[in-house]
């Protein structure tokens, strides 16, 4: 695997031309703040009047309507959320796109499932940063990176992975390292990432957990305790070093527990479920799901979340945090010491 860096990108290819940022949430506002203060030339395209408008305008970029941005601009980065990119890529984009321009997504989720089909003279990239956007903005700020995935699903110019990777250096990817992927391989393993262990998988084994010892008569603050507050202490060991460093800073009974008990919660049971998740995924129908649910309102994603937001454990969990000091706003700074 070839791990891209700073000398594989040409940031020139890019940053010689106006580039569009649709949308302005977590990644369109860290994506469209890096290219500014990487030099490039960055106009916000969004709803006018809108807070995503109001907010960019506030942060001293230029704003201008999703058409016109995409018509004064060769590359076009679409970062509003996935069902929306149907409705802006006819409306908006497609009547102003122009031969050569590049269309750049940080999601391949509406390109892989046919929801947008570019027409064939403009290139179709993808650069995805691993992390939210408040980390790119945080990390570029620290003159680092966010590590990223890249990606050519068209290449009508002949320079389209040039095109990403210079994207990918002037949002800071490159710094942190970027990963040649395609289109499927990013989707498919981002989906299945989020619904089987890091969203889907990692919160029901936490209510899991509270349920398991509050019916069993203990204290739902002693379980949330257990359950989910310290969850963050073994993600921040496995993110920094590993199973490695997790067993170093935990204690030799914590390890045997994990040892021994750890399979008999997630086991060859639970292994043939998140199969049956990846297998979903592959054959598109976790997608026609998803987007025949938008296209009915949303009412069972507002049911279930609903019944998520009013579990127990989010009671017990918004007492507890309002004693909580290190989480209010401001806190750990000098003007806190």
């Amino acid at each position: 695997m070839k791990l891209y860096t700073e000398d594989d990108a040409n940031p020139g290819v890019v940053k010689s031309s106006p580039i569009a940022v649709i949308g302005y949430g977590s990644q369109g506002r860290a994506h469209a703040l890096n290219l500014k203060n990487s030099g490039c030339d960055v106009v916000v395209g969004a709803r006018e009047g809108g807070p995503g408008a109001k907010r960019a305008a506030e942060d001293g970029l230029e704003v201008a309507s999703i058409r016109k941005a995409v018509a004064g601009a060769n590359l076009i980065a679409m970062l509003t959320p996935d069902m929306s990119h149907e409705k802006i890529f006819k409306e908006d984009i497609a009547p102003a796109l122009k031969d050569g321009d590049t269309l750049l997504f940080a999601h391949g989720f509406t390109v892989l499932y046919g929801r947008v089909k570019p027409p064939e003279n403009v290139d179709v990239v993808l650069v995805a940063p691993k992390g939210p956007g408040d980390l790119v903005r945080r990390e570029y700020e620290r003159g680092r990176g966010v590590p990223c995935l890249f990606a050519v699903h068209q290449d009508a110019t002949g320079k389209a992975k040039e095109k990403a990777l210079a994207y990918a250096s002037l949002i800071g990817g490159t710094a942190a390292g970027a990963i040649e992927t395609t289109f499927r391989e990013e989707t498919e393993t981002d989906l299945f990432g989020e619904q089987a262990v890091l969203c889907g998988g990692a919160t029901e084994l936490v209510l899991a957990g509270f349920e398991t010892l509050t019916e069993a008569g203990y204290k739902p603050e002693v379980a949330y305790y257990e359950c989910l507050h310290e969850l963050k202490l073994i993600v921040d060991l496995l993110y920094e070093g590993g199973l490695a460093k997790m067993h170093e800073f935990i204690s030799e009974t914590a390890i045997y527990g994990d040892l021994t008990s750890g399979p008999r919660i997630i086991n060859a049971e639970t292994k043939e479920r998140m199969r049956e998740v990846l297998t979903d995924i592959q054959a598109g129908n976790f997608a026609r799901d998803w987007i025949l649910e938008n296209q009915a309102g949303k009412p069972r994603y507002d049911q279930m979340l609903e019944a998520d937001l009013n579990h127990p454990i989010e009671k017990t969990g918004k007492e507890l945090r309002e004693m909580m000091s290190w989480l209010k706003p401001g806190a750990n700074t000098k003007e806190d010491a």
